[in-house]
């Protein structure tokens, strides 16, 4: 991981949203270039940042240098793109995983190789091969996520050397915000995979568990209504609780011009897989 290679890509033009700076890149901008970027056997991380992470990234100041070192971070959601537009006069694109890791894997080809960590054992093993069967890419293994992700435990050791001897052109994380991201920055140098990309509930899309709505849906801010109204339990305590603080973080910053961040470490608590 390093923050010079985002300025490695041609015409990437970054912004800054609550002190985190982001990529401005559309869905095919991102399956491109993490397909050149396998293809070329570079390493990639790919880290994509909503109003949740967003909001986690004011306190947790670990989180704000892992988005900020990842070699894309672009903007997943419509309230990161209104806080630009609030705060920078731009409004940039946004996509989300669903909407071009798909692409990607074709365009990497038959030959790409993808291992998929998290979600629940049934749900991540039928998204391994339905992503394969749609890709045409080889599923070389997948691992549930509701292990000991501690630094030194018997179980995270397993994963990584599972991990390892498949050696995944694509390893794709889903664990939840901020589980995933503190996993891969405490094991992104230990990993033999070319890109590592934290995405979140993907493996509940691919595997038909969870359905998005229509783009026009999302188009008009109004995705998190849906997806709160179909899973109420796992997301009431993000949309009810955390946007409005969200909001509350872009108007100190629009109206006082400097971000609510506070200088906590990575000792806060993270939360448990499905949180």
């Amino acid at each position: 991981m390093n923050s010079a290679t985002r300025n490695a890509f041609e015409s990437t033009s970054q912004f800054n949203v609550l002190g985190v700076s982001l990529d401005d890149l559309s869905a095919d901008d991102v399956a491109e270039r993490v397909a050149q970027a396998v293809i070329a056997r570079r390493r990639v991380l790919v880290v994509n940042a909503n109003a949740h992470m967003l909001t986690l990234a004011q306190r947790r100041r670990w989180l704000r240098t892992f988005i900020t070192r990842a070699d894309i971070a672009f903007c997943d959601g419509a309230g990161v793109q209104l806080a630009a537009r609030l705060l920078n006069g731009r409004a940039p694109h946004r996509t989300t995983p669903p909407e071009w890791i798909e692409a990607a894997a074709r365009r990497i080809g038959p030959t790409g190789t993808v291992f998929w960590l998290g979600g629940q054992p049934e749900v991540v093993e039928r998204a391994a091969t339905m992503f394969a069967q749609r890709t045409g890419t080889s599923c070389v293994g997948w691992h549930h996520g509701f292990f000991d992700i501690s630094t030194g435990s018997a179980d995270n050791a397993a994963v990584v050397a599972e991990i390892n001897r498949a050696s995944p052109d694509l390893l794709i994380v889903n664990m939840g915000m901020p589980r995933q991201e503190q996993w891969l920055r405490d094991h992104w140098d230990l990993l033999d995979a070319r890109a590592g990309i934290a995405a979140g509930a993907l493996v509940d899309h691919i595997a038909g568990r969870v359905r998005r709505p229509p783009r026009w849906v999302a188009n008009i801010g109004l995705e998190w209504a849906v997806r709160l109204v179909v899973e109420p339990r796992r997301l009431w305590r993000r949309y009810l609780l955390g946007l409005p603080v969200f909001g509350s973080y872009v108007l100190r910053e629009l109206f006082f011009g400097r971000p609510a961040v506070a200088n906590y470490g990575p000792s806060a608590r993270l939360p448990k897989q499905g949180d």
